[in-house]
């Protein structure tokens, strides 16, 4: 619900506030004093298109500012926007320079026209001559009609649009695996080629790493042992004995040890270099047999060197096409089988996802019969009521009907032998018509009624809908065109009951209309000889009677009219429609 509009430098108003509360709120005022101007800034708190024409002449800028009740969901899109909502109050706002440019303000933060008017769809409804009427998109028919029709609808159309979603999961998955089948089975060869190619080699885990530290052995057996038994001869000669002036490290240590031991007895510390020096000779010992035997462990092995520098190249060869390992390469064929397994498993799933894809669209099928038969029953009776509202609404020898229809595709859902095409909706194609005088062939609302017509034909199917429409608030710009007398008090009336069940805003020039508000406001214009001005004003009782005379005569001091204008707001009081 809007709660406050804010207006400043727009067309002939200079600045007004309005404070609105449910109801029925009806703004009048004399031709020219700017009533319009409060749809026109409706419009743009709606993100409608700006126009430079409508910024005050000698303005900088026109702005607007909306004050309304913000539900969870609402908040929800306000805080994805960077706005805040303020104790369940947003503020929304629209500013147009004079040049041209145009802002929009959602709690608060700048955001684009469009976003405003995501923000804002469904807050409002507007009807007026020439505003783009919600009830002329073939979705909104729908969803009047739907609405109308109540559980008889809502219920299986839930479940429709459950299964309707599911199949769409389905089919976007069969799709894939089905239109993806080449390189499936491209992928599946590569992957047998290759779990073939490792089961050939059949690797070991570390396999590489200990191939590589034999080669390195068997390559250079020569030259190992040459550093080995010179390493041995120098811890260790067997020629000590017959050769002159050679001498080993054990032969050295010995020699050293035998002559710290002479000196023992002479001094402690002697004796204990000669203990460490014993301690070396018997790691010299150690070392010299180890060497001995690795001398004796190395052999030249031409055939195991050949059979070594093979393996190591299909290792080498897998590591280069898989991982950058042995133990790599065992993990890609462990994710490899897993994969094929997958790929196999592919025909499968296919006719798994067929199997679901049939079945849905055959659930699908019997639901869209039971929404066709429920729609086609509220249509006969929706056309009823509507056209019983538009022949009080001084349209007499209209006729309003509720068209279903179908269009046929190859691929749609089967229904009583014929395949039709279908949506989250159902098969049906719902289209409101008029006829606006009698015996003339009903026709879609946009080409078949006049701009006078189609609001009232707005007005009547909006009051039928009254308790039903998610819409807080409507909007109604002249609806009373071309109408007068009885009539006029028949739309003041269903406007009224209208607002049992919503937020109704009309500017009207009629008087039998204006009787029937919860809240009257009246558009003044000012003139100081060279600027005019418009101001909003909320009238009491006595200005309510002195602003009906004037709608009445012409004439606000005029006894005759205030006792009209007191009658008629009588008569509007009486017949009020009872409250909920």
């Amino acid at each position: 619900m809007i709660e406050e509009i804010r207006i400043s430098a727009l067309g002939v108003i200079e600045e007004s506030v309005l404070e609105l509360g449910p109801g029925l709120t009806v703004i009048t005022g004399e031709t020219g004093a700017g009533k319009t101007m409060l749809v026109t800034a409706l419009g743009l708190l709606l993100g409608g298109r700006a126009d430079t024409g409508s910024v005050r002449s000698g303005a900088r800028a026109a702005r607007v500012e909306g004050v309304v009740g913000a539900d969870p969901a609402l908040t929800a899109s306000v805080e994805e926007l960077g706005g805040d909502v303020d104790e369940g109050q947003l503020l929304i706002g629209r500013r147009i320079s004079a040049e041209g440019r145009s802002r929009a303000f959602v709690g608060g933060a700048a955001v684009p026209v469009s976003a405003l008017a995501g923000v804002t769809d469904g807050l409002v409804a507007v009807h007026g001559q020439s505003d783009q009427h919600r009830l002329l998109r073939a979705d909104a028919q729908r969803a009047a009609l739907d609405a109308f029709a109540g559980d008889a609808v809502t219920e299986p159309l839930g479940d429709y649009a459950e299964r309707h979603a599911r199949l769409k999961q389905v089919e976007a998955q069969l799709h894939e695996v089905v239109g993806s089948a080449r390189e499936r089975a491209r992928e599946a060869e590569l992957l047998r080629l290759g779990l073939e190619e490792v089961e050939a080699v059949a690797p070991v885990p570390g396999e590489d790493e200990s191939l590589a530290i034999e080669e390195a052995r068997l390559g250079f057996a020569d030259t190992l042992r040459t550093a080995a038994e010179t390493a041995r001869e120098s811890l260790s000669s067997e020629q000590q004995a017959t050769s002159a002036g050679a001498v080993d490290a054990l032969g050295a240590v010995a020699a050293a040890r035998k002559a710290l031991d002479g000196v023992r007895d002479h001094d402690p510390e002697a004796g204990a270099l000669a203990d460490r020096v014993a301690e070396i000779s018997y790691l010299l010992s150690d070392v010299a047999a180890d060497v001995a035997s690795y001398t004796a462990g190395l052999e030249t092995d031409p055939a195991r060197l050949a059979a070594v520098s093979t393996r190591r190249a299909a290792l080498t060869a897998l590591t280069r096409k898989y991982s950058d390992s042995v133990d790599g390469v065992l993990a890609w064929r462990r994710s490899a089988a897993d994969r094929l397994l997958e790929l196999d498993g592919s025909d499968d799933r296919v006719a798994a996802l067929q199997e679901e894809r049939d079945a849905l669209r055959g659930t699908l099928a019997a639901l869209a019969t039971v929404l066709s038969a429920a729609r086609a029953e509220a249509a006969q009776r929706m056309a009823t009521v509507v056209t019983a509202e538009l022949h009080a609404l001084s349209m007499p020898h209209a006729g309003f009907k509720v068209r279903l229809g179908r269009v046929e595709d190859p691929d749609g859902l089967e229904l009583d032998g014929q395949c039709w095409h279908f949506t989250a909706s159902g098969v049906d194609d719902v289209e409101l018509l008029l006829a606006a005088n009698g015996g003339a062939e009903p026709r879609p609302l946009d080409k078949g009624a006049s701009g006078g017509e189609l609001s009232r034909v707005m007005l009547a199917v909006e009051v039928v809908l009254a308790g039903t429409s998610p819409v807080p608030t409507f909007v109604f710009d002249e609806v009373d065109a071309g109408v007068g007398g009885r009539a006029a008090v028949e739309v003041g009336q269903r406007l009224a009951r209208l607002a049992r069940d919503a937020q109704v805003l009309v500017v009207t020039h009629l008087p039998q209309v204006a009787a029937f508000a919860d809240c009257h406001v009246v558009v003044r214009k000012s003139s100081d000889g060279s600027v005019t001005t418009s101001g909003l004003s909320v009238l009491d009782d006595e200005g309510r009677v002195r602003e009906l005379s004037r709608m009445l005569a012409g004439l606000e001091d005029s006894e005759t009219a205030v006792a009209h204008a007191q009658e008629l707001l009588g008569v509007a009081q009486a017949a009020r429609p009872a409250p909920r």
